[in-house]
């Protein structure tokens, strides 16, 4: 029967089956140099499970336009076509290449919240600011330099610069950022790819991480914003253009100020529920186990109504697919 109630509570369960379905899937590529492969392992066991839940879903955050992808576009309709209408981001493996070169920090990834809860971003860059829970509003900006940041992150916590350590993503447009922050003693903790593990990494007091910086895909701001609703932490994200199809790619997304400024609560404006699975070692959760006879992965679970963080284990016999569990 048809419902507009967004019923997390029941429906958490389900979207922790999807992730691990994905996870379980795309494990068997592991170091296997094929990234392709993994993806879209992921991507079909990911689709089977979603297709089983009781909602109305919509992929706002997927792998692509509809003649880029064939299954898990924007726009996609999932689920049973019972229960709620809801908003669906997803991606069905953050780090096809960590996954193929068997690397750290690889991870499926899905959120959900009511209808028009998330941000349809489009496929272009955002430039990201994140810091972790229990500070004041504007302790850092996007209008902040980013020698700033760190200074003012440090005097909110009692610390001196050298002790904190901000996270960015290694490409060669942040190098001038980085020199930037090498000149306040900061620690700076460099990642090859996932910067939705590097933002949930800010609410995560056991990784260290202390602030998120720099510019990734807008898709994945929009993640990474859910799991900070979940776990508190304050979020910047700004959408960059390199060129007018992007500004046009925008515009069909709905975008209609440039220049603007979301905040956490701007990119998810509702409660949301968010699942990632491991699919090799990370520092939010561990890969996925190889034992005889069985797969073993583990899951973090996480609604922002109550607040609440679950970590699950799900043991799978290796003869079974994962893509036809319930």
């Amino acid at each position: 029967m048809a419902t507009n109630d967004f019923n997390d509570r029941m429906l958490s369960l389900g979207l922790a089956r999807v992730s691990e379905a994905a996870a379980l899937a795309s494990g068997r590529w592991i170091g296997r140099g094929d990234e392709k492969a993994a993806d879209q392992a992921a991507v079909t066991a990911m689709r089977d499970q979603l297709n089983k839940l009781q909602i109305r879903g919509t992929v706002v955050i997927g792998e692509g336009e509809r003649d880029e992808a064939p299954m898990l576009y924007i726009g996609e309709e999932v689920g049973t076509g019972d229960g709620p209408e809801v908003d669906i981001a997803l991606d069905p493996l953050e780090g096809t290449t960590l996954t193929a070169k068997d690397m750290p920090n690889a991870l499926t990834v899905i959120a959900m919240g009511p209808k028009g809860s998330l941000l349809h971003a489009p496929d272009v860059y955002m430039e990201k600011l994140a810091i972790g829970p229990g500070f004041r509003p504007g302790v850092v900006t996007m209008n902040m330099s980013p020698a700033e940041r760190v200074s003012n992150l440090a005097s909110a916590k009692g610390v001196s610069t050298h002790d904190i350590t901000v996270c960015v993503l290694e490409r060669p447009r942040h190098e001038d950022m980085i020199e930037e922050l090498r000149t306040t003693d900061c620690a700076i903790r460099l990642i090859t790819d996932g910067d939705v593990a590097g933002i949930i990494h800010c609410a995560e007091p056991s990784t260290g991480i202390d602030m998120y910086m720099g510019s990734g895909g807008a898709p994945e701001g929009v993640l990474a914003a859910a799991a900070l609703k979940c776990m508190g932490g304050q979020m910047y994200g700004k959408l960059t253009f390199r060129d007018a199809a992007e500004r046009g790619r925008a515009e069909k997304a709905g975008i209609k100020n440039f220049d603007r400024v979301y905040t956490r609560d701007d990119l998810v404006t509702d409660d949301v529920i968010f699942a990632a699975t491991g699919v090799t070692d990370g520092s939010i959760v561990p890969g996925i186990k190889r034992e005889p006879g069985y797969f073993t992965t583990e899951t973090i679970l996480m609604r922002s109504k109550t607040g609440s963080v679950r970590r699950m284990t799900y043991r799978n016999p290796v003869d079974r697919s994962p893509t036809g569990r319930d």
